[in-house]
Protein backbone atom coordinates (compact mmCIF):
# COMPACT_ATOMS: atom_id res chain seq x y z
CA UNK A 1 0.00 0.00 0.00
CA UNK A 2 1.43 3.35 -1.02
CA UNK A 3 1.15 6.11 1.57
CA UNK A 4 1.32 9.76 0.54
CA UNK A 5 2.59 12.69 2.60
CA UNK A 6 -0.85 13.40 4.04
CA UNK A 7 -1.23 9.75 5.06
CA UNK A 8 2.04 9.85 6.95
CA UNK A 9 1.10 13.13 8.61
CA UNK A 10 -2.08 11.50 9.93
CA UNK A 11 -0.10 8.57 11.37
CA UNK A 12 2.52 10.87 12.94
CA UNK A 13 -0.22 13.06 14.45
CA UNK A 14 -1.80 10.03 16.09
CA UNK A 15 1.47 8.96 17.71
CA UNK A 16 2.15 12.50 18.91
CA UNK A 17 -1.23 12.64 20.67
CA UNK A 18 -0.80 9.18 22.24
CA UNK A 19 2.66 9.99 23.59
CA UNK A 20 1.50 13.39 24.84
CA UNK A 21 -1.25 11.76 26.91
CA UNK A 22 1.25 9.32 28.39
CA UNK A 23 3.60 12.09 29.44
CA UNK A 24 0.75 14.20 30.80
CA UNK A 25 -0.24 11.48 33.27
CA UNK A 26 3.23 10.22 34.16
CA UNK A 27 3.55 12.27 37.37
CA UNK A 28 0.15 11.16 38.68
CA UNK A 29 0.97 7.51 37.88
CA UNK A 30 4.19 7.70 39.92
CA UNK A 31 2.39 8.60 43.13
CA UNK A 32 1.48 5.04 44.18
CA UNK A 33 0.66 1.56 42.95
CA UNK A 34 -3.06 2.33 43.36
CA UNK A 35 -2.72 5.37 41.11
CA UNK A 36 -0.59 3.44 38.60
CA UNK A 37 -2.92 0.42 38.43
CA UNK A 38 -6.38 1.71 39.52
CA UNK A 39 -6.37 5.49 38.83
CA UNK A 40 -7.06 6.17 42.51
CA UNK A 41 -10.50 4.47 42.17
CA UNK A 42 -11.93 7.60 40.55
CA UNK A 43 -12.96 6.54 37.02
CA UNK A 44 -16.46 7.47 35.78
CA UNK A 45 -18.51 4.68 34.21
CA UNK A 46 -18.31 5.93 30.62
CA UNK A 47 -14.52 6.15 30.70
CA UNK A 48 -14.04 2.78 32.42
CA UNK A 49 -16.53 1.04 30.10
CA UNK A 50 -15.08 2.56 26.94
CA UNK A 51 -11.61 1.51 28.07
CA UNK A 52 -12.84 -2.09 28.39
CA UNK A 53 -14.25 -1.95 24.85
CA UNK A 54 -11.08 -0.40 23.46
CA UNK A 55 -9.02 -3.15 25.06
CA UNK A 56 -11.08 -5.87 23.37
CA UNK A 57 -10.85 -3.98 20.04
CA UNK A 58 -7.31 -4.82 19.01
CA UNK A 59 -5.64 -5.29 15.66
CA UNK A 60 -6.45 -8.99 15.92
CA UNK A 61 -10.21 -8.60 16.31
CA UNK A 62 -11.22 -7.50 12.78
CA UNK A 63 -8.90 -10.14 11.31
CA UNK A 64 -10.29 -12.90 13.52
CA UNK A 65 -13.89 -11.92 12.77
CA UNK A 66 -13.05 -11.91 9.06
CA UNK A 67 -11.60 -15.41 9.32
CA UNK A 68 -14.61 -16.71 11.25
CA UNK A 69 -17.09 -15.16 8.80
CA UNK A 70 -15.31 -16.37 5.66
CA UNK A 71 -14.93 -19.95 6.97
CA UNK A 72 -18.19 -20.42 8.87
CA UNK A 73 -20.50 -17.62 7.74
CA UNK A 74 -21.88 -14.93 10.02
CA UNK A 75 -22.93 -17.69 12.43
CA UNK A 76 -19.25 -18.40 13.10
CA UNK A 77 -19.22 -15.34 15.33
CA UNK A 78 -21.23 -17.22 17.95
CA UNK A 79 -17.80 -18.31 19.19
CA UNK A 80 -17.66 -14.92 20.92
CA UNK A 81 -21.29 -13.73 20.71
CA UNK A 82 -22.19 -16.47 23.20
CA UNK A 83 -20.22 -14.58 25.86
CA UNK A 84 -22.99 -11.97 26.05
CA UNK A 85 -24.61 -14.25 28.65
CA UNK A 86 -21.44 -14.33 30.74
CA UNK A 87 -20.93 -10.59 30.41
CA UNK A 88 -24.45 -9.85 31.62
CA UNK A 89 -23.90 -12.01 34.70
CA UNK A 90 -21.01 -9.67 35.51
CA UNK A 91 -23.23 -6.62 35.01
CA UNK A 92 -26.08 -7.82 37.21
CA UNK A 93 -24.33 -9.85 39.91
CA UNK A 94 -20.58 -9.34 40.03
CA UNK A 95 -19.68 -5.73 39.15
CA UNK A 96 -20.81 -4.37 42.51
CA UNK A 97 -19.12 -7.27 44.33
CA UNK A 98 -15.75 -6.54 42.73
CA UNK A 99 -16.10 -2.86 43.65
CA UNK A 100 -16.97 -3.72 47.25
CA UNK A 101 -13.97 -6.02 47.60
CA UNK A 102 -11.59 -3.00 47.71
CA UNK A 103 -8.63 -4.93 46.27
CA UNK A 104 -6.00 -4.02 43.69
CA UNK A 105 -6.15 -7.14 41.48
CA UNK A 106 -8.46 -10.11 41.07
CA UNK A 107 -5.57 -12.38 42.14
CA UNK A 108 -5.56 -10.61 45.52
CA UNK A 109 -9.13 -11.88 45.90
CA UNK A 110 -7.64 -15.27 46.85
CA UNK A 111 -6.50 -14.02 50.27
CA UNK A 112 -9.76 -12.15 50.87
CA UNK A 113 -11.98 -15.14 50.13
CA UNK A 114 -9.67 -17.92 51.42
CA UNK A 115 -7.07 -18.26 54.17
CA UNK A 116 -3.74 -19.82 55.04
CA UNK A 117 -0.98 -21.22 52.88
CA UNK A 118 -3.36 -22.50 50.20
CA UNK A 119 -4.73 -18.98 49.65
CA UNK A 120 -1.22 -17.51 49.44
CA UNK A 121 -0.17 -20.21 46.97
CA UNK A 122 -3.27 -19.60 44.83
CA UNK A 123 -2.63 -15.87 44.78
CA UNK A 124 0.97 -16.22 43.62
CA UNK A 125 0.22 -19.08 41.22
CA UNK A 126 -2.70 -17.27 39.58
CA UNK A 127 -0.76 -14.02 39.32
CA UNK A 128 2.20 -15.67 37.54
CA UNK A 129 -0.06 -17.83 35.36
CA UNK A 130 -2.09 -14.86 34.13
CA UNK A 131 0.73 -12.31 33.88
CA UNK A 132 3.43 -14.46 32.28
CA UNK A 133 1.56 -17.26 30.47
CA UNK A 134 -1.92 -16.09 29.49
CA UNK A 135 -0.97 -12.43 29.12
CA UNK A 136 1.96 -13.31 26.89
CA UNK A 137 -0.32 -15.36 24.63
CA UNK A 138 -2.78 -12.45 24.36
CA UNK A 139 -0.10 -9.86 23.64
CA UNK A 140 1.53 -12.33 21.28
CA UNK A 141 -1.53 -12.92 19.11
CA UNK A 142 -2.43 -9.21 19.03
CA UNK A 143 1.12 -8.38 17.99
CA UNK A 144 1.16 -11.18 15.41
CA UNK A 145 -2.05 -9.75 13.90
CA UNK A 146 -0.63 -6.22 13.79
CA UNK A 147 2.57 -7.60 12.27
CA UNK A 148 0.46 -9.23 9.55
CA UNK A 149 -1.19 -5.87 8.85
CA UNK A 150 2.12 -4.02 8.68
CA UNK A 151 3.62 -6.75 6.51
CA UNK A 152 0.84 -6.46 3.92
CA UNK A 153 0.60 -2.65 4.04
CA UNK A 154 4.18 -1.45 4.60
CA UNK A 155 6.24 -4.54 3.76
CA UNK A 156 7.77 -4.87 7.24
CA UNK A 157 9.09 -8.23 8.46
CA UNK A 158 7.56 -9.81 11.59
CA UNK A 159 10.49 -9.04 13.90
CA UNK A 160 10.87 -5.50 12.59
CA UNK A 161 7.18 -4.89 13.16
CA UNK A 162 7.20 -6.50 16.63
CA UNK A 163 10.13 -4.44 17.93
CA UNK A 164 8.73 -1.19 16.51
CA UNK A 165 5.30 -1.82 17.99
CA UNK A 166 6.63 -2.67 21.45
CA UNK A 167 8.86 0.38 21.60
CA UNK A 168 6.08 2.76 20.61
CA UNK A 169 3.49 1.24 22.95
CA UNK A 170 5.89 0.78 25.84
CA UNK A 171 6.85 4.46 25.89
CA UNK A 172 3.47 5.69 27.05
CA UNK A 173 2.09 2.62 28.86
CA UNK A 174 5.10 2.43 31.20
CA UNK A 175 4.99 6.17 31.82
CA UNK A 176 1.31 6.92 32.29
CA UNK A 177 -0.25 4.16 34.36
CA UNK A 178 -3.97 3.42 34.15
CA UNK A 179 -5.09 7.06 33.90
CA UNK A 180 -3.09 7.55 30.74
CA UNK A 181 -4.22 4.17 29.40
CA UNK A 182 -7.95 4.80 29.83
CA UNK A 183 -7.89 8.38 28.56
CA UNK A 184 -5.94 7.28 25.48
CA UNK A 185 -8.32 4.32 25.10
CA UNK A 186 -11.27 6.70 24.70
CA UNK A 187 -9.52 8.53 21.86
CA UNK A 188 -8.22 5.31 20.31
CA UNK A 189 -11.61 3.55 20.33
CA UNK A 190 -13.26 6.49 18.57
CA UNK A 191 -10.52 6.58 15.95
CA UNK A 192 -10.62 2.82 15.36
CA UNK A 193 -14.42 2.72 14.97
CA UNK A 194 -14.45 5.62 12.49
CA UNK A 195 -11.70 3.95 10.48
CA UNK A 196 -13.49 0.57 10.31
CA UNK A 197 -16.83 2.15 9.37
CA UNK A 198 -15.10 4.08 6.58
CA UNK A 199 -13.44 0.89 5.33
CA UNK A 200 -16.83 -0.86 5.25
CA UNK A 201 -18.25 1.99 3.16
CA UNK A 202 -15.41 1.88 0.64
CA UNK A 203 -15.53 -1.93 0.57
CA UNK A 204 -19.23 -1.90 -0.31
CA UNK A 205 -18.51 0.63 -3.02
CA UNK A 206 -16.10 -1.83 -4.61
CA UNK A 207 -18.87 -4.44 -5.08
CA UNK A 208 -21.73 -2.18 -6.13
CA UNK A 209 -23.08 -1.34 -2.69
CA UNK A 210 -25.09 -3.51 -0.33
CA UNK A 211 -27.37 -4.75 -3.12
CA UNK A 212 -24.34 -5.73 -5.20
CA UNK A 213 -22.81 -7.60 -2.27
CA UNK A 214 -25.98 -9.58 -1.53
CA UNK A 215 -26.47 -10.38 -5.23
CA UNK A 216 -22.88 -11.62 -5.60
CA UNK A 217 -23.10 -13.77 -2.47
CA UNK A 218 -26.41 -15.25 -3.53
CA UNK A 219 -24.99 -16.13 -6.94
CA UNK A 220 -22.08 -17.94 -5.28
CA UNK A 221 -24.09 -19.45 -2.42
CA UNK A 222 -27.72 -19.99 -3.52
CA UNK A 223 -28.69 -21.18 -0.02
CA UNK A 224 -27.34 -17.92 1.49
CA UNK A 225 -25.46 -20.01 4.09
CA UNK A 226 -22.81 -17.32 4.77
CA UNK A 227 -25.54 -14.79 5.62
CA UNK A 228 -27.35 -16.92 8.18
CA UNK A 229 -27.07 -15.76 11.76
CA UNK A 230 -28.49 -19.06 13.06
CA UNK A 231 -27.14 -22.04 11.07
CA UNK A 232 -29.28 -24.95 9.95
CA UNK A 233 -28.96 -28.30 11.72
CA UNK A 234 -27.30 -29.80 8.65
CA UNK A 235 -25.11 -26.79 7.90
CA UNK A 236 -21.65 -27.75 6.59
CA UNK A 237 -20.49 -24.24 7.53
CA UNK A 238 -21.30 -24.49 11.22
CA UNK A 239 -21.91 -28.04 12.55
CA UNK A 240 -24.84 -28.35 14.95
CA UNK A 241 -22.52 -29.79 17.64
CA UNK A 242 -20.31 -26.70 17.49
CA UNK A 243 -23.27 -24.31 17.60
CA UNK A 244 -24.64 -26.21 20.60
CA UNK A 245 -21.28 -26.02 22.39
CA UNK A 246 -21.13 -22.25 21.86
CA UNK A 247 -24.65 -21.60 23.19
CA UNK A 248 -24.90 -24.23 25.93
CA UNK A 249 -21.36 -24.62 27.30
CA UNK A 250 -18.82 -22.07 26.09
CA UNK A 251 -20.09 -18.93 27.83
CA UNK A 252 -20.25 -20.30 31.39
CA UNK A 253 -17.57 -22.99 31.30
CA UNK A 254 -14.55 -21.21 29.81
CA UNK A 255 -12.28 -18.52 31.12
CA UNK A 256 -11.50 -16.00 28.40
CA UNK A 257 -9.98 -12.49 28.74
CA UNK A 258 -12.71 -9.86 28.63
CA UNK A 259 -15.45 -12.48 29.14
CA UNK A 260 -14.43 -14.18 32.36
CA UNK A 261 -17.32 -15.92 34.18
CA UNK A 262 -17.98 -13.69 37.15
CA UNK A 263 -15.70 -10.98 35.82
CA UNK A 264 -11.96 -10.84 36.23
CA UNK A 265 -8.78 -9.69 34.54
CA UNK A 266 -8.77 -6.21 33.06
CA UNK A 267 -12.58 -6.06 33.26
CA UNK A 268 -12.36 -6.45 37.04
CA UNK A 269 -9.49 -3.96 37.11
CA UNK A 270 -11.62 -1.28 35.41
CA UNK A 271 -14.58 -2.10 37.65
CA UNK A 272 -12.44 -1.77 40.78
CA UNK A 273 -11.10 1.56 39.48
CA UNK A 274 -14.56 3.18 39.23
CA UNK A 275 -15.74 5.76 41.73
CA UNK A 276 -18.76 3.82 43.08
CA UNK A 277 -20.77 0.61 42.79
CA UNK A 278 -23.27 2.23 40.44
CA UNK A 279 -20.47 3.44 38.18
CA UNK A 280 -19.07 -0.11 38.26
CA UNK A 281 -22.38 -1.60 37.11
CA UNK A 282 -22.95 1.02 34.39
CA UNK A 283 -19.38 0.61 33.13
CA UNK A 284 -19.91 -3.15 32.73
CA UNK A 285 -23.30 -2.58 31.02
CA UNK A 286 -21.89 -0.05 28.54
CA UNK A 287 -18.98 -2.37 27.81
CA UNK A 288 -21.24 -5.28 26.90
CA UNK A 289 -23.55 -3.21 24.70
CA UNK A 290 -20.70 -1.53 22.84
CA UNK A 291 -18.54 -4.64 22.61
CA UNK A 292 -21.14 -7.01 21.20
CA UNK A 293 -23.77 -4.83 19.52
CA UNK A 294 -22.00 -1.73 18.15
CA UNK A 295 -18.62 -2.95 16.91
CA UNK A 296 -18.99 -6.13 14.81
CA UNK A 297 -20.96 -5.16 11.71
CA UNK A 298 -18.32 -3.05 9.91
CA UNK A 299 -15.91 -5.99 10.24
CA UNK A 300 -18.53 -8.51 9.08
CA UNK A 301 -19.39 -6.39 6.01
CA UNK A 302 -15.71 -6.17 5.04
CA UNK A 303 -15.38 -9.94 5.55
CA UNK A 304 -18.34 -10.59 3.23
CA UNK A 305 -16.85 -8.25 0.62
CA UNK A 306 -13.54 -10.12 0.86
CA UNK A 307 -15.40 -13.36 0.04
CA UNK A 308 -16.52 -11.77 -3.23
CA UNK A 309 -13.26 -10.03 -4.14
CA UNK A 310 -10.72 -12.62 -2.95
CA UNK A 311 -12.29 -16.10 -2.97
CA UNK A 312 -10.12 -18.99 -1.87
CA UNK A 313 -7.50 -17.14 0.17
CA UNK A 314 -5.21 -19.56 2.00
CA UNK A 315 -5.42 -17.30 5.06
CA UNK A 316 -8.94 -15.80 5.16
CA UNK A 317 -7.87 -13.32 7.85
CA UNK A 318 -5.79 -11.54 5.21
CA UNK A 319 -8.96 -10.60 3.32
CA UNK A 320 -9.63 -7.69 5.65
CA UNK A 321 -6.19 -6.19 5.03
CA UNK A 322 -6.37 -6.78 1.28
CA UNK A 323 -9.61 -4.78 1.08
CA UNK A 324 -7.86 -2.04 3.01
CA UNK A 325 -4.81 -2.07 0.71
CA UNK A 326 -6.71 -2.22 -2.59
CA UNK A 327 -9.77 -0.02 -2.03
CA UNK A 328 -8.97 2.81 0.36
CA UNK A 329 -8.28 6.23 -1.22
CA UNK A 330 -5.45 8.53 -0.07
CA UNK A 331 -5.81 10.17 3.35
CA UNK A 332 -8.12 7.34 4.44
CA UNK A 333 -5.18 4.94 4.08
CA UNK A 334 -3.24 6.88 6.69
CA UNK A 335 -6.32 7.29 8.84
CA UNK A 336 -7.10 3.57 8.93
CA UNK A 337 -3.47 2.63 9.53
CA UNK A 338 -3.49 5.06 12.47
CA UNK A 339 -6.78 3.45 13.58
CA UNK A 340 -5.13 0.03 13.60
CA UNK A 341 -2.23 1.42 15.60
CA UNK A 342 -4.81 2.85 18.01
CA UNK A 343 -6.63 -0.48 18.33
CA UNK A 344 -3.35 -2.31 18.87
CA UNK A 345 -1.94 0.13 21.40
CA UNK A 346 -5.15 0.36 23.44
CA UNK A 347 -5.08 -3.40 23.97
CA UNK A 348 -1.36 -3.79 24.59
CA UNK A 349 -1.18 -0.89 27.03
CA UNK A 350 -3.98 -2.44 29.08
CA UNK A 351 -2.46 -5.93 28.99
CA UNK A 352 0.90 -4.57 30.10
CA UNK A 353 -0.58 -2.49 32.91
CA UNK A 354 -2.87 -5.34 34.00
CA UNK A 355 -0.11 -7.96 33.89
CA UNK A 356 2.31 -5.73 35.76
CA UNK A 357 -0.31 -5.24 38.49
CA UNK A 358 -0.17 -9.00 39.18
CA UNK A 359 3.61 -9.15 39.27
CA UNK A 360 3.92 -6.13 41.55
CA UNK A 361 0.94 -6.52 43.89
CA UNK A 362 0.58 -10.29 44.08
CA UNK A 363 4.15 -11.51 43.69
CA UNK A 364 6.73 -8.79 44.43
CA UNK A 365 4.94 -6.90 47.20
CA UNK A 366 3.30 -10.00 48.67
CA UNK A 367 6.24 -12.43 48.68
CA UNK A 368 9.45 -10.48 47.96
CA UNK A 369 9.49 -6.90 49.28
CA UNK A 370 6.60 -5.95 51.54
CA UNK A 371 6.42 -2.57 53.26
CA UNK A 372 8.24 -0.43 50.68
CA UNK A 373 7.04 3.08 49.87
CA UNK A 374 4.37 3.71 47.22
CA UNK A 375 6.74 5.20 44.63
CA UNK A 376 8.95 2.13 44.83
CA UNK A 377 6.11 -0.15 43.75
CA UNK A 378 5.13 2.20 40.91
CA UNK A 379 8.73 2.01 39.67
CA UNK A 380 8.77 -1.78 39.89
CA UNK A 381 5.55 -1.76 37.85
CA UNK A 382 7.43 -0.11 34.99
CA UNK A 383 10.19 -2.73 35.15
CA UNK A 384 7.59 -5.53 35.14
CA UNK A 385 6.02 -3.99 32.04
CA UNK A 386 9.32 -4.19 30.13
CA UNK A 387 9.83 -7.84 31.20
CA UNK A 388 6.40 -8.83 29.88
CA UNK A 389 7.04 -7.04 26.59
CA UNK A 390 10.17 -9.14 26.03
CA UNK A 391 8.42 -12.45 26.80
CA UNK A 392 5.43 -11.58 24.62
CA UNK A 393 7.65 -10.69 21.68
CA UNK A 394 8.99 -14.24 21.63
CA UNK A 395 5.49 -15.74 21.91
CA UNK A 396 4.27 -13.62 18.98
CA UNK A 397 6.71 -15.32 16.63
CA UNK A 398 5.04 -18.72 17.19
CA UNK A 399 1.40 -17.72 16.61
CA UNK A 400 -0.18 -18.59 13.25
CA UNK A 401 -3.81 -17.46 13.17
CA UNK A 402 -5.73 -15.32 15.64
CA UNK A 403 -8.70 -17.69 15.59
CA UNK A 404 -6.42 -20.59 16.57
CA UNK A 405 -4.99 -18.61 19.50
CA UNK A 406 -8.50 -17.64 20.66
CA UNK A 407 -9.67 -21.24 20.63
CA UNK A 408 -6.50 -22.49 22.32
CA UNK A 409 -7.02 -20.11 25.23
CA UNK A 410 -10.69 -21.07 25.48
CA UNK A 411 -9.79 -24.76 25.56
CA UNK A 412 -7.18 -24.51 28.32
CA UNK A 413 -9.64 -22.57 30.49
CA UNK A 414 -12.65 -24.85 29.90
CA UNK A 415 -14.35 -26.05 33.07
CA UNK A 416 -12.96 -23.32 35.33
CA UNK A 417 -15.95 -21.01 34.88
CA UNK A 418 -18.27 -22.59 37.50
CA UNK A 419 -15.65 -22.08 40.22
CA UNK A 420 -15.36 -18.38 39.42
CA UNK A 421 -19.14 -18.00 39.41
CA UNK A 422 -19.81 -19.96 42.60
CA UNK A 423 -16.95 -18.73 44.79
CA UNK A 424 -18.95 -15.55 45.51
CA UNK A 425 -22.20 -17.41 46.29
CA UNK A 426 -21.28 -20.76 47.87
CA UNK A 427 -19.33 -20.90 51.10
CA UNK A 428 -17.99 -24.42 50.48
CA UNK A 429 -15.65 -23.39 47.62
CA UNK A 430 -12.07 -23.24 48.89
CA UNK A 431 -8.63 -22.31 47.55
CA UNK A 432 -7.93 -25.84 46.34
CA UNK A 433 -11.12 -25.70 44.25
CA UNK A 434 -9.56 -22.98 42.11
CA UNK A 435 -6.10 -24.56 41.97
CA UNK A 436 -7.49 -27.93 40.93
CA UNK A 437 -9.80 -26.40 38.30
CA UNK A 438 -6.99 -24.41 36.65
CA UNK A 439 -4.62 -27.39 36.72
CA UNK A 440 -7.15 -29.94 35.47
CA UNK A 441 -8.31 -27.69 32.61
CA UNK A 442 -4.77 -27.16 31.38
CA UNK A 443 -3.73 -30.82 31.67
CA UNK A 444 -6.92 -32.29 30.16
CA UNK A 445 -7.01 -29.82 27.28
CA UNK A 446 -3.38 -30.27 26.29
CA UNK A 447 -3.65 -34.04 26.75
CA UNK A 448 -6.78 -34.32 24.61
CA UNK A 449 -5.14 -32.32 21.84
CA UNK A 450 -1.90 -34.32 21.99
CA UNK A 451 -3.23 -37.86 22.53
CA UNK A 452 -6.83 -37.87 21.28
CA UNK A 453 -6.22 -35.70 18.23
CA UNK A 454 -8.92 -33.15 19.13
CA UNK A 455 -7.93 -29.96 17.37
CA UNK A 456 -9.12 -26.51 18.40
CA UNK A 457 -8.78 -25.46 14.74
CA UNK A 458 -11.55 -27.87 13.62
CA UNK A 459 -15.12 -26.72 14.54
CA UNK A 460 -16.39 -30.17 15.53
CA UNK A 461 -13.08 -31.06 17.19
CA UNK A 462 -13.15 -27.83 19.19
CA UNK A 463 -16.69 -28.57 20.41
CA UNK A 464 -15.68 -32.06 21.57
CA UNK A 465 -12.52 -30.71 23.19
CA UNK A 466 -14.51 -28.02 25.00
CA UNK A 467 -17.13 -30.42 26.36
CA UNK A 468 -14.61 -33.12 27.35
CA UNK A 469 -12.36 -30.64 29.15
CA UNK A 470 -15.32 -29.04 30.90
CA UNK A 471 -16.70 -32.39 32.09
CA UNK A 472 -13.41 -33.77 33.43
CA UNK A 473 -12.38 -30.45 34.97
CA UNK A 474 -15.72 -30.18 36.76
CA UNK A 475 -15.37 -33.69 38.19
CA UNK A 476 -11.85 -32.84 39.35
CA UNK A 477 -12.58 -29.58 41.15
CA UNK A 478 -15.84 -30.77 42.74
CA UNK A 479 -14.06 -33.86 44.02
CA UNK A 480 -11.18 -31.81 45.41
CA UNK A 481 -13.61 -29.36 47.05
CA UNK A 482 -15.48 -32.08 48.88
CA UNK A 483 -12.29 -33.91 49.85
CA UNK A 484 -10.54 -30.88 51.36
CA UNK A 485 -11.53 -28.89 54.46
CA UNK A 486 -13.76 -25.84 54.15
CA UNK A 487 -12.33 -22.42 54.88
CA UNK A 488 -12.50 -21.36 58.55
CA UNK A 489 -15.91 -19.98 59.52
CA UNK A 490 -14.36 -16.71 60.72
CA UNK A 491 -12.74 -16.12 57.31
CA UNK A 492 -16.00 -16.88 55.52
CA UNK A 493 -18.03 -14.52 57.70
CA UNK A 494 -15.48 -11.74 57.23
CA UNK A 495 -15.67 -12.17 53.46
CA UNK A 496 -19.46 -12.18 53.53
CA UNK A 497 -19.60 -8.96 55.53
CA UNK A 498 -17.13 -7.38 53.15
CA UNK A 499 -18.75 -8.33 49.81
CA UNK A 500 -22.39 -8.87 50.93
CA UNK A 501 -23.26 -11.20 48.01
CA UNK A 502 -26.50 -12.53 49.50
CA UNK A 503 -28.21 -15.75 48.51
CA UNK A 504 -28.92 -19.09 50.19
CA UNK A 505 -25.41 -20.41 49.59
CA UNK A 506 -24.16 -18.49 52.65
CA UNK A 507 -26.84 -19.36 55.20
CA UNK A 508 -24.74 -22.14 56.72
CA UNK A 509 -22.07 -19.67 57.89
CA UNK A 510 -23.73 -16.24 57.71
CA UNK A 511 -27.23 -16.13 59.25
CA UNK A 512 -27.71 -12.59 57.91
CA UNK A 513 -27.59 -13.91 54.30
CA UNK A 514 -30.58 -12.75 52.32
CA UNK A 515 -33.27 -14.94 50.80
CA UNK A 516 -33.57 -15.91 47.14
CA UNK A 517 -35.55 -12.75 46.32
CA UNK A 518 -32.52 -10.69 45.31
CA UNK A 519 -31.18 -13.52 43.16
CA UNK A 520 -34.57 -13.96 41.48
CA UNK A 521 -34.77 -10.28 40.56
CA UNK A 522 -31.19 -10.43 39.35
CA UNK A 523 -31.92 -13.36 37.06
CA UNK A 524 -34.79 -11.39 35.48
CA UNK A 525 -32.46 -8.44 34.91
CA UNK A 526 -29.88 -10.82 33.42
CA UNK A 527 -32.41 -12.14 30.88
CA UNK A 528 -33.38 -8.56 30.00
CA UNK A 529 -29.73 -7.56 29.61
CA UNK A 530 -28.97 -10.45 27.27
CA UNK A 531 -32.08 -9.57 25.24
CA UNK A 532 -30.93 -5.93 24.95
CA UNK A 533 -27.59 -6.89 23.46
CA UNK A 534 -28.88 -9.57 21.09
CA UNK A 535 -31.81 -7.41 19.92
CA UNK A 536 -29.44 -4.50 19.23
CA UNK A 537 -26.89 -6.76 17.52
CA UNK A 538 -29.39 -8.46 15.23
CA UNK A 539 -31.44 -5.28 14.76
CA UNK A 540 -28.41 -3.52 13.27
CA UNK A 541 -27.71 -6.62 11.22
CA UNK A 542 -31.28 -6.60 9.90
CA UNK A 543 -30.92 -3.00 8.72
CA UNK A 544 -27.65 -3.80 6.94
CA UNK A 545 -28.65 -7.12 5.39
CA UNK A 546 -31.92 -6.09 3.76
CA UNK A 547 -34.41 -6.80 6.57
CA UNK A 548 -35.31 -3.26 7.69
CA UNK A 549 -38.66 -3.97 9.37
CA UNK A 550 -37.25 -6.72 11.57
CA UNK A 551 -34.24 -4.52 12.31
CA UNK A 552 -36.32 -1.54 13.45
CA UNK A 553 -38.59 -3.70 15.61
CA UNK A 554 -35.57 -5.30 17.31
CA UNK A 555 -33.93 -1.93 18.01
CA UNK A 556 -37.12 -0.45 19.46
CA UNK A 557 -37.51 -3.46 21.76
CA UNK A 558 -33.85 -3.15 22.83
CA UNK A 559 -34.39 0.53 23.69
CA UNK A 560 -37.41 -0.29 25.86
CA UNK A 561 -35.49 -2.97 27.74
CA UNK A 562 -32.56 -0.60 28.35
CA UNK A 563 -34.92 1.77 30.17
CA UNK A 564 -36.15 -1.13 32.31
CA UNK A 565 -32.59 -2.19 33.14
CA UNK A 566 -31.48 1.29 34.15
CA UNK A 567 -34.52 1.71 36.42
CA UNK A 568 -34.15 -1.79 37.89
CA UNK A 569 -30.53 -1.18 38.87
CA UNK A 570 -31.01 2.39 40.11
CA UNK A 571 -30.91 1.30 43.77
CA UNK A 572 -27.24 0.30 43.70
CA UNK A 573 -25.71 1.98 46.70
CA UNK A 574 -22.46 3.87 46.95
CA UNK A 575 -19.64 1.76 48.45
CA UNK A 576 -19.43 1.60 52.22
CA UNK A 577 -15.95 1.55 53.69
CA UNK A 578 -15.33 -1.86 55.23
CA UNK A 579 -13.09 -2.74 58.16
CA UNK A 580 -12.93 -5.97 60.17
CA UNK A 581 -13.94 -3.95 63.26
CA UNK A 582 -16.96 -2.32 61.57
CA UNK A 583 -18.65 -4.56 59.03
CA UNK A 584 -20.37 -2.77 56.17
CA UNK A 585 -24.15 -2.75 56.44
CA UNK A 586 -26.04 -4.72 53.83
Amino acid sequence: MTLGLVDWLVVVAYFAIALAVGLAFSRRASASAEQFFLSGRALPWWLAGTSMVATTFAADTPLAVTGLTVKYGIAGNWLWWSFVMSGMLTVVFYARLWRRAEILTDAEFAEVRYSGGAAAFLRGFRACYLALAVNSIIIGWVTAAMGKILGLTLGLGRWEATIALFVLTGLYSTASGLWGVVVTDFFQFSLAMIGCIALAVFALGAVGGLDGLLTALHARFPDDAPLRIVPGLDSPWMPALTFFAYLAVNWWASWYPGAEPGGGGYVAQRIMATKSERHALLAALWFNVAHYALRPWPWILVALVSMVLYPGLADPEEGFVRVMVDHLPPVWRGFLLAAFFAAYMSTISTQLNWGASYLVNDVYRRFVAAGRDARHYAGVGRVATVVMMAISGVVASYIGTVEGAWKFLLAIGAGTGPVYLLRWYWWRINAWSEVSAMTAALVVSLGAQAWLGLSAEDPAGFARLLMLTTALTTVAWVGVTLATPAEPAEQLRAFYRRARPGGPGWRAVAPEASSDARLGAGLLQWVAGCAVVYLALFGIGGLLLGRPVAGVVALVAAGALVRYLVRATADVAAPVAWTPERPAKP
